[in-house]
């Protein structure tokens, strides 16, 4: 089960050695709960990612109660961290919550730019666009 993404961030904060970062992330992405292979659609890959990456995003509830529930994977233990990220930043946001957040913010604000390739930078921005997206979606749903 993944942490609540304040704790995620206090993690990232004290750990400054890149390795340790990095392990972190990856034991992120061990945490992430699995996505069913049901929903490992076409219509639930995110484009733009090297590795092959799903997020599939639904509302749960009613009326103003609705909150976002985000599941993910990749093949990639790496982009499985930060699909990891992106999960616990947006899951349980209102769809409205979520369409104003930026999840290329948490990426900045956790260091990841410089030490990431540009080609996971794409895929990390590519995941925050989709999600992005259909919580514009499910906001305008109601």
């Amino acid at each position: 089960m993944l942490p609540p993404i304040d704790t995620i961030i206090e993690n990232f904060e004290i750990v400054e050695d890149d390795d340790m970062r990095l392990e972190y992330l990856i034991e992120l992405g061990r945490a992430l709960p699995p996505m069913p292979e049901s929903l490992r659609t076409e219509a639930n890959r995110v484009h733009g990612c090297e590795s092959q990456v799903w997020i599939d995003t639904a509302a749960e509830g009613a009326g103003p109660e609705r909150r976002l529930k985000l599941q993910g994977f990749s093949d990639s233990f790496i982009v499985r961290g930060f699909v990891a990220l992106m999960v616990a930043l947006y899951t349980g946001k209102t769809p409205r919550e979520a369409a104003e957040t930026d999840g290329l913010d948490l990426f900045r604000q956790l260091r990841f730019g410089s030490h990431v390739t540009s080609k996971r930078s794409n895929g990390v921005r590519a995941m925050a666009e989709r999600i992005h997206r259909d919580a514009t979606r499910l906001a305008a749903e109601g």
